[in-house]
Parts: structure tokens; sequence; C-alpha cells
């Protein structure tokens, strides 16, 4: 176990919808304006966000998630992902306590800050409030008492308002907790939603404009040198360095457009520090799938918002149907499941699966999971198990049997279609997450890369 000095901070908020991902996008690019080599990361599960982040910083964010990753782990993808940084800044999850059940705070915000020991800054959304707002930020100091939070960010404030409230939080909870700015009511810079949350980096339209106007207003409203310092005077990390012993080299085609973008960059560099050279490919716009690939993956994301585009494109669905009759090694998540199947809402599909998938209108079994396989299969042997998470508004005629699903509450639910050459379901789940898993799917690809060179 080796010692890492991350600077680091996480910006933590009260609750949903209180600007933390608007926050810190503004954070981020200001920070980047100002010449400084920043990274990111983002509690829990979510994909959505850390593709904000990317976009401002121009490298890769991760997930930390305490419920896919034991606290090693974790904290070893925080040094990995921080690098060589001036400033690792950490997105929150939900409200900062809020974890896997209603009173349980396990996998929230508050755990990752207790395991990496990261200084919080809490945002607080000010609309509608004033003297209240110190209210808020009294019970969250008292409902924990490690609760890290040392800073305290008012969001959709008014320039009036803030220095008395400024004044007031140092009189009440300095010097452990100090005000470190605020943002004012920024419409025109709101980043929408939809029904999996934040609409993706690649569809928010004059992106650029908004985070220019975004850095602007941090550097004018944040206290950008308290939060540097806070995150200089840190801790050093303790970890064990991430390492994977190196295998033949194989090529494995993934399904990267806007209908299939729902990746965990950490979870392919497994596949990548194996030996994989990943092959991205378009299922809206390429005619068939890369050459000289020996596996595939497809991934989560909006496969129901480019049915038409994706059934069209019937040179790509024979390509991909053709590879997986023979025999071709294929990782499949949610959208990837449903492209799958033989539609989506009545639209053609690639028809490997039977059955359809149709709109339910609402969240269909969704939240963390352990799966654990009934037979064995692609990824691993029957009972061996690992953690992901389900979250779709779609469902399928046949979800599959091969797993079982449990949740952290108790109640469980049989899913995926599990072959020795195929996984292909409704859960996501990362690779770090059992890393075995990786290492089996990797080898069905050099089963298959040696099938074609010596037949």
């Amino acid at each position: 176990m080796a010692e890492y000095h991350t600077p680091r901070v996480l910006l933590a908020g009260t609750n949903s919808g209180c600007g933390k991902t608007t926050l810190t996008c503004a954070l981020l690019q200001a920070l980047v304006d100002r010449g400084l080599q920043v990274s990111s990361c983002k509690c829990g599960p979510d994909y959505i966000d850390p593709m904000f982040h990317s976009r401002i910083i121009g490298a890769r964010s991760t997930n930390l998630d305490p419920f896919f990753f034991n606290p090693d782990t974790l904290r070893s993808l925080l040094v990995k992902n921080a690098g060589d940084s001036a400033l690792t800044v950490i997105e929150g999850v939900m409200g900062y306590y809020d974890g896997i059940g209603a009173v349980d705070p396990r996998a929230s915000s508050y755990e990752v800050a207790k395991i990496t020991d990261s200084p919080v800054v809490l945002v607080v959304g000010v609309g509608g409030a004033s003297l209240s707002v110190l209210a808020v930020i009294q019970g969250f100091l008292s409902l924990y008492p490690d609760n890290h939070i040392r800073g305290v960010i008012l969001n959709r404030c008014s320039p009036m308002l803030y220095p008395p409230l400024a004044e007031e939080i140092r009189r009440r909870f300095g010097p452990a907790v100090e005000p470190l700015g605020y943002l004012p009511p920024m419409p025109e810079c709101a980043l929408e939603s939809r029904h999996l949350g934040l609409i993706t980096a690649a569809e928010v339209a004059d992106l650029r404009r908004k985070l220019s106007l975004l850095s602007r207003q941090a550097e004018q409203s944040l206290d950008l040198d308290g939060i540097l310092r806070l995150a200089s005077a840190v801790k050093p990390v303790s970890c064990t360095p991430l390492t994977l012993e190196p295998q033949e080299p194989v090529r494995v085609a993934v399904a990267r457009d806007k209908a299939f973008c729902f990746y965990y960059e950490d979870s392919l560099d497994v596949l990548r520090e194996l030996g994989a050279e990943l092959v991205d490919f378009s299922p809206l716009s390429d005619t068939g799938l890369p050459e000289d690939v020996h596996g595939l993956y497809l991934g989560g994301g909006y496969p129901e918002l480019y049915t038409e585009a994706l059934s069209a494109n019937t040179a790509m669905r024979r390509s991909i149907r053709a590879a997986l009759e023979g025999g071709l090694p294929c990782i499949a998540e949610c959208g990837g499941f449903m492209y799958l199947t033989e539609h989506i809402a009545g639209a053609p599909m690639v028809g490997f699966l039977p059955g359809g998938c149709t709109d339910r209108g609402r969240l269909v079994r969704f939240g963390y999971v352990e799966l654990t396989a009934r037979r064995d299969n692609l990824l691993c042997r029957a009972g061996e198990s690992i953690r992901g998470h389900e979250f779709h508004h779609w469902d399928a005629d046949d979800p599959g049997g091969s797993f079982t699903a449990r949740r952290p509450s108790g109640r469980g639910w049989d899913c995926a279609v599990a072959t020795p050459t195929l996984y292909a379901g409704f859960p996501h789940f990362h690779f770090r997450a059992n890393p075995a898993f990786a290492r089996n799917f990797y080898r069905a690809c050099l089963a298959e890369k040696a099938r074609h060179t010596n037949p």
C-alpha cells in the first residue's frame, strides 16, 4: 500500500436538484480557464454527469461508488484518475447523507467522504429562503459529528443576500466551516433533464456558451482560492495500486454514438489493461462491425430515442446478428440488450433475442443489485456474483433468467440472458467490482481469436 498526495474536495448537495452538477461544471471550467490541470469524480453509478465533466476538463471523469467497490479499490480509482491534477472535484449524488435506503447512509456521498477523507463543501439552494438557510446548514452539521463538512456554497442566491448570510455562517459555524461563495440564479445556463437524469453533454444546445458564462460567474462569486486551499490541506490517500497481468492482445468492438453512450471508462480500462484494443463503432451510422474483432460490447444509452435510425440500418443489424450467431462473445447492457431483441416499440432491431421492449412509463426494477449467476456463462460460474444496478423505464417481454438480481432490501428477481458467449440484460455492472468477470470475458475473446487464427 502506498500514499499519494491528492488535493481534493467533495461538492455535496442538500438534495437532488439543488444545482450540484451546474456548480461542479462552473468550478471545473473556471479552474481550467485559470490554466490548472483538474480532474473530477462522481459519487454513485451515474453515467451522465461524468460526461459533462469530461467535456469541460478534456479528460475522463470516474465514478466512486462505495456499493460497487471496497474502500481500497475506491481510493485507488480516485488516485488513478487524479494523476498530477492540481485539484480533483468529487461531485456528490442526491442529498449528502442519502444512501441505499430511506434511512441508511451506506453508498452515500457522506460514505465516499469518509472513505477518501475528503473535505466537503455543502451546496445549499437558497431560492425562497434567507435565515432558514442557516437552519439547513445546522441540521447537516449536527446529524453526524464526523460529517467532513468544511465549507458552504449558496446556489441561486442573489448578490444582495449573500454578504449577510456569509457573515452569519462565519459567526455561527466558523472557523471549522467557511462560506466559499455563491452562484446567482442563471436560468440561461440550465442543464435540461429527462427520465434517466440530465440529458447527455452531446445533446445540450450551445454547451460551450453556457460553460463560459458559468466560468465567468464562478470567477466573480466563488472563492476559488479558498476552495483550492481547502483541497490542498488534505491528508495523503493510502491505497493499493490497481494492477492486472496483461494477456495476448484482442480487439473488442464497442458501440459508441448518441444511442449507446453509457460506459464506465474505468471498467473498460480493465479490458485495456488486460491487453484489449477497443474499437469504437456506431450502430446508428456504420454499415457493419469493425473487421477482425474478437468481442463485442453494447453499452446502455437511449436506443429508444433513435429507433427509426437503428431500425433503418439493416446492414448493421444483420452484421451483428450474424456475428452473434457465429459465436462472437458479447456483453449487452440495458440499451444494448434492448437492441438485441426483436423490436423496440414495434421498430425492428437485431432480433437475436426473442420478444421486444415496451415503455412502461415509470422506473422498472431500479436500484442497486447484487447479480448472482444461476448457471455457468460467459462471465462467471454458477453462484458467483458481481454488484451492479438497474435504472430503466422500458421492459422486455423476456428479461431473461440466467442471473438473480437482489437488492440490499432483500427483494430479488430473475434477469439477463447468459450463455457461454453472451451476457445480455438490463443490469449494468463495473468490472472493478469483480475483475474476474473481465478476465472470463477476455478469455472468451482469446478463444474467438484462436478459432479464427487456427480454424
